[in-house]
């Protein structure tokens, strides 16, 4: 064997045994808890819910998992616990498609929770790709393919996440490194899975929720350089197959889940900038709810709310950071209203909210 023959050789040995004891350390800690609880390290999660929910599905109990896009990300598990009773599991993703949405619901569905608490809004039935080709979703973790096990274990990133995770179960280095643990740097920075995307107790509410940032926020999508991006994803026909594959599939091949869906109380600025700037889309909007709405209420597993027209929060901006997203305070109104079956849609008259909606749209005027 020649001298370079020698040297490749060495280095493709060490390289893979680099590869093993990554591949070993990352099962041992197992960031994720895809194998098992944590133990005997503390557990640690991420923000990044499209690949933590994948090791929350399997590592926690619950008999409730509640899904939804950024509008239901702020939610803890211990309030929608104390209001809605039962177990939760919350497994929001910012900006999330009802693909994806629909994806991790199917995956939770191997737990057999009793209820599924839905927040639908019509922009998640947008035209998406298919799921394997969703570079921001590990699928493979969630299948537990080989090739997504393997990239698990075999990542260096995870492995980097591991050492800190273990140096930080250490109890005299366990100080130390948690101040030094920032989401920054960090994947797994968050040591209680109640904090996941939820605003931490000392944020400023009234701050990030009033009405200047809302109407700052309608300012800005209706400008006229940026207004027609209100139209983009509002496309009839490509929601509504998106909605029969993703919701109504799921909800038909589940008939012993009880499926709580709701669609979040938008200030009404957004479908007055819709009204104003993108009147097609708005119109899509209508058309969309009045296909919906009926074909959800054919199914007895489910329970259908609409907050779109709660004027007392909807019209009231300083409830919101931007046209769309609401504080925490609503958070908490909208598990009351969903415990107490509050603007729940009758099955008899499914438009019913959808009329009021409209007029409320139609009637609002702004202060210059």
């Amino acid at each position: 064997m020649s001298p370079i023959s020698k040297i490749l050789l060495k280095f493709l040995c060490a390289s893979a045994f680099i590869m093993l004891m990554a591949a070993a350390l990352n099962f041992v800690v197992d960031p994720l808890q895809l194998f098992r609880q944590a133990r005997p390290f503390p557990a640690m999660y991420s923000a990044d819910t499209r690949m933590q929910d994948a090791g929350l599905i399997r590592s926690q109990p619950f008999d409730t998992a509640f899904m939804g896009t950024s509008l239901a990300i702020h939610f803890r598990q211990r309030d929608i616990d104390r209001i809605l009773g039962g177990r939760s599991l919350k497994l929001s993703m910012t900006g999330s498609n009802s693909r994806e949405q629909s994806f991790v619901l199917d995956a939770a569905m191997a737990r057999h929770p009793k209820r599924v608490v839905w927040q639908l809004d019509d922009w998640i039935f947008r035209d998406t790709p298919e799921i394997d080709s969703d570079i921001f979703l590990p699928s493979g973790l969630y299948r537990r393919s080989a090739a997504g096990l393997a990239g698990y274990l075999f990542s260096g990133q995870m492995a980097r996440e591991s050492l800190w995770i273990l140096a930080r179960s250490l109890p005299p280095l366990e100080p130390a490194i948690a101040r030094l643990t920032s989401d920054l740097v960090f994947k797994f920075p968050i040591a209680d899975v109640d904090d996941i995307n939820a605003l931490p107790p000392d944020y400023d509410v009234a701050a990030g929720y009033n009405a200047r940032k809302a109407f700052a926020a309608f300012r800005h999508i209706t400008d006229p350089v940026r207004s027609r991006y209100l139209a983009d994803g509002y496309e009839y026909e490509a929601m509504v197959r998106a909605f029969e594959r993703d919701a109504i599939s799921l909800i038909a091949r589940n008939p012993d889940v009880a499926f709580d869906i709701y669609f979040p109380p938008y200030s009404v600025l957004q479908f007055v900038a819709m009204r104003d700037a993108a009147p097609s889309a708005l119109k899509t909007v209508y058309d969309f709810t009045a296909y919906a709405f009926p074909r959800l209420l054919q199914f007895p597993n489910v329970r259908l709310s609409d907050f779109r027209a709660v004027k007392e929060v909807t019209h009231d901006l300083e409830n919101y950071g931007d046209v769309i997203h609401h504080s925490p305070a609503v958070d908490l109104k909208v598990l009351q209203w969903l415990a107490q079956g509050k603007y729940q849609v009758d099955r008899s008259a499914p438009l019913a909210s959808l009329e009021r909606l409209k007029v409320q749209v139609d009637a609002y005027r702004l202060e210059r």
